[in-house]
């Protein structure tokens, strides 16, 4: 998903550098550069993103956990490279060591600690146990677990304590979702890893082209043997091996520059259905880009071999041209992204995705919307649109509607950016359920052409509105969380404030928060439950943008203060609290850990283990690098 589309960097790698389009002309190379010399580099290109809470852009904290090489790949080879091109060896350099970080950089493996010293075998059988699988835990992506596969019970929860610790290296922001299958935790990152589920020992890591997002799916792969799929932020689609990490295929799902894979892919009878999304919002900060034509597109593929089935665009008009602005062509429609994991309608046989907004004019009916594919084919059903003409770039952060890579409608940006839920009610009757950045959750007949049956409105929304990452159902209640960050002007020795445009900025610590359990049936609200506020916090926001996740009697959510809450089901009272923005002082692999804000992936819970990731640099969120493992007592 993406929020305000200034800087939509949602990876380590691609978060972390938005370094050459965020500004103007660079400076003469010279053979080396003063640090005053770098610093004014800083400033006059990276620092409007960077140090003013642009979504998506690594805070200058967050970009002092990584290497200065990490720094100096995502500038040259990887996501950041069309970005940076017009910088000298000489200035990328000087800006890799002045933002990054030098010296050597501990990790698990060059230690070999946290090493699992007596591997249990894979199962034969991995999903009969206990497990967490992709993103939503099923076809369905309820995000709701069940008594039997979560092993806590409600009376457990305020008993829940941290287990292990596992400390991520050369991060600052956690946003790949844990999976849990065969008794075994799968996450991404720069490296994918897979580890013991009730120590945290390494078992195998995996080195891929490009940092990875999405969740992991696992299910059976060629000869019968359990395979781990996952996408990249290049759009690879990968398959390894689910006990040794070897690689058994990867393919390329898009070749569009800045496509990417950010929602896990949906496993269904052997096919995987996989979801694009694109950073060519981002290029679009470059006034002699030509915006834009990227389409966001579902592509159904071969779970043994890698063969792409079919492709579907969701804007079926292929982009054309619309114009000039000065010399530069434009290009449209374009957008739609999917950043979210596909549901699967197995009744129906059909596909259902939630759609981004236009990127350019003219806007596109399938963006912001609610759409229907068959499984077989991939042919577009029907498509039912929530917000019309919302067409936005990032550009327009800087730039007025109709101007340079700003679409004439110019936002509002309140996109999709989680997945739909199916939802069988106890009548027989179906509904489809998806929240919004416009702060709307809505309701939709599968079997009518996505007829609306409902819609309730949380908060104010807005580009960083809303709904963000996801919402829980359990058949009779829907819980959504808001984010509704706000951003206030502020003095320069105000705690929390960072540097930006001129002035300072920093997030609202009134603004923003609160989950909402609403009846599935009506959409009528049952209970509400605001945030707790700040507490002059430094730095803290109320928002809660995290996905939400669901056990009986229980609702989970976390926020960009660092705090992990859980909410009795039944009036939405807090019955835990744990705040995560801590330092850890130990770690099963040895590498320093700490907990940050929570925004992106929600708790997931299975075995009588709950894991969550904690640390999100961006947006002025805290950054960290903890992968959590909490247990009842600890034990």
């Amino acid at each position: 998903m993406k929020r305000l589309r200034w800087v939509l960097l949602t990876t380590a790698t691609a978060g972390m550098l938005a370094l050459a389009a965020c500004g103007s002309t660079a400076p003469a190379a010279s053979p080396s550069l003063t640090t005053e010399r770098t610093e004014a580099l800083y400033v006059d290109r990276c620092a409007q993103c960077h140090d003013a809470g642009v979504p998506r852009a690594l805070t200058r904290a967050g970009l002092r956990e990584m290497s200065a090489d990490r720094v100096r790949v995502a500038l040259t080879s990887g996501v950041m490279s069309e970005q940076a091109r017009g910088l000298t060896a000489v200035q990328i350099d000087a800006l890799s060591r002045h933002v990054g970080r030098t010296g050597e950089v501990a990790t698990a493996t060059v230690a070999n600690a946290g090493v699992c010293q007596q591997p249990s075998a894979w199962p034969a059988d991995p999903v009969a146990r206990a497990h967490w699988n992709g993103w939503g835990v099923d076809l369905t992506q309820k995000r709701s677990q069940t008594d039997a596969m979560a092993g806590l019970s409600a009376a457990d929860v305020p008993r829940l304590r941290v287990k292990w610790v596992y400390g991520v290296p050369e991060t600052g922001i956690m946003n790949a979702q844990p999976t849990v299958v065969g008794g075994r935790i799968f996450v991404g990152g720069r490296k994918v890893v897979s580890l013991d589920a009730a120590s945290g020992c390494l078992l195998w890591e995996f080195g891929p082209d490009a940092n990875v997002r999405t969740a992991m799916t696992v299910g059976a792969g060629s000869a019968g043997a359990s395979t781990v799929y996952f996408g990249d932020m290049r759009a690879n689609l990968y398959a390894v091996d689910a006990a040794t990490g070897a690689l058994r295929w990867r393919i390329a799902v898009e070749s569009h520059p800045g496509a990417r894979i950010t929602g896990a892919p949906t496993l269904y009878q052997n096919r995987l259905y996989v979801p694009t999304s694109s950073l060519e919002e981002f290029s679009s900060l470059n006034p002699k880009y030509a915006c834009c034509t990227f389409r966001g597109s579902v592509s159904a593929v071969d779970a043994a071999t890698g063969k792409v089935l079919w492709k579907q665009y969701v804007i079926e008009s292929e982009p054309k041209p619309t114009g000039t602005v000065g010399d530069v062509q434009k290009y449209g429609p374009s957008g739609a992204s999917i950043w979210s994991s596909p549901t699967i309608d197995v009744a129906k046989r059909r596909l259902y995705v939630t759609t981004g907004n236009s990127y350019s004019d003219p806007p596109a009916p399938t963006a912001n919307a609610i759409v229907a594919l068959d499984l077989d084919r991939g042919a577009i059903a029907w498509a039912r649109q929530m917000t019309a003409n919302d067409a936005y770039t990032m550009a327009c952060s800087g730039s007025p509607p109709g101007q340079n890579n700003c679409p004439a409608a110019g936002g509002p940006d309140v996109d999709f950016g989680s997945s739909a839920v199916l939802i069988t009610l106890a009548n027989g009757r179906r509904v489809l359920v998806a929240g919004q950045k416009s702060s709307v959750v809505h309701a939709v007949d599968p079997d009518r052409d996505g007829a609306v049956l409902w819609q309730t409105r949380l908060g104010r929304g807005g580009t960083l509105g809303g709904v963000q990452w996801g919402i829980a159902v359990d058949g009779r209640l829907v819980y959504a969380a808001l984010s509704d960050v706000k951003i206030q002007r502020a003095a320069d020795s105000t705690p929390g404030a960072q540097r930006a445009f001129g002035g300072f900025l920093r997030l609202d610590p009134t603004a923003g928060g609160g989950i909402f359990a609403l009846d599935v049936e009506t959409g009528k609200s049952v209970w509400q439950t605001p945030h707790p506020g700040c507490q002059d916090k430094p730095g803290c926001s109320p928002a809660q943008s995290a996905a939400v996740t669901a056990i009986p009697g229980v609702v989970f959510s976390g926020g960009l203060d660092g705090h992990l809450r859980a909410y009795d089901a039944r009036d939405g009272h807090v019955v835990w609290d744990v705040d995560t923005a801590i330092t850890y002082p130990a770690t099963v692999n040895g590498v320093a850990a700490r907990g940050g804000s929570l925004d992106g992936p929600g708790a997931v819970i299975a075995g009588g283990m709950l894991y969550a990731v904690s640390g999100y640099a961006v947006f002025g969120g805290m950054p960290g690098n903890a992968l959590l493992a909490f247990s009842v007592d600890g034990r």
